[in-house]
C-alpha cells in the first residue's frame, strides 16, 4: 500500500519560508563573526573538509560586482534621498549577505570527527551521520542532471554544481533531516549518501581511522 503525503498548505509554506529566512539571516552574521574570530565550526578532534572550491570564483565575482554597484547607484540617485537611502541599505545588505554566505561555506565545512560525519552546505544544511550507521566511505565521482532532488530512491545527494565525489554506504536505513517541508525537505530515510568534497582523498583519510576502529 502506497502512502500519499498531502502537500503542505499555503500557510505552512509561508511560515516555513519566514522561519528559514530568519535562520539564514542569523547564520549570515554568525558566520561572519566566526570568520573574523577564525573559529570554524569543527568539533574537538574532528577535521574540516571544504566543499566551496567549485563556486568560489563565482561568489567573489558577485561580491565584487555588487560592491562596485553601490557607489555607482548612489551617484545616480543622490539627488533623491527617498530613493537613495533605501537603495544604499539594500545594496549594503546584499553585499553583506553574500559575504556571509561565503563565510558560511568556509566556516561550516563538512566534518569528520569522533561522533561521525556532518554533511554541510552553505547556511542551512547540516546533516549528522553517526559512525554506527556508516558501513563504508569511498571516492566515487558522479555528475547528475541539473535540479535533481536531494533524495531519490533512498539516496541523499548533497551536490556542488551537480557533482558528488564521495559515497557513504550505510549499515542500515538512516533518517536525515533537510531544510524545508516535505516532500523535498523534512525527514527522509536513506540507505546511502553522496556529497562533494574539494579534496576527496583527504576526506577518505580523515574517515579511515574511525572506520578501522570500528
Amino acid at each position: 500500500m502506497t502512502t500519499t503525503i498531502a502537500p503542505p498548505s499555503r500557510g505552512a509554506r509561508l511560515r516555513d519560508l519566514l522561519r528559514r529566512a530568519l535562520h539564514a539571516e542569523i547564520r549570515v552574521y554568525s558566520s561572519i563573526g566566526r570568520a573574523i574570530a577564525r573559529r570554524p565550526a569543527i568539533p574537538t578532534g574532528g577535521t574540516g573538509l571544504g566543499y566551496h572550491r567549485p563556486v568560489l570564483t563565482v561568489l567573489f565575482i558577485f561580491i565584487g560586482l555588487s560592491t562596485v554597484e553601490i557607489p555607482i547607484i548612489d551617484l545616480i540617485v543622490h539627488r533623491w534621498p527617498a530613493v537613495r537611502i533605501p537603495m544604499l541599505i539594500l545594496g549594503i545588505w546584499g553585499v553583506t549577505w553574500m559575504v556571509g554566505l561565503l563565510c558560511a561555506m568556509l566556516m561550516r565545512p563538512h566534518t569528520v570527527g569522533p561522533d561521525g560525519i556532518r554533511v554541510r552546505n552553505g547556511l542551512e544544511v547540516d546533516v549528522p551521520v553517526p559512525w554506527d550507521a556508516i558501513a563504508s566511505v569511498e571516492i566515487s565521482r558522479r555528475v547528475d542532471e541539473p535540479k535533481q532532488p536531494r533524495v531519490t530512491d533512498g539516496e541523499y545527494a548533497e551536490r556542488m554544481q551537480d557533482e558528488t565525489n564521495i559515497l557513504i554506504e550505510l549499515e542500515r536505513p538512516h533518517v536525515v533531516t533537510l531544510p524545508g517541508l516535505a516532500p523535498r525537505g523534512g525527514s527522509h530515510e536513506v540507505e546511502s549518501i553522496r556529497l562533494w568534497a574539494d579534496d576527496p582523498r583527504a576526506f577518505l583519510a580523515a574517515a579511515r581511522p574511525f572506520l578501522v576502529g570500528d
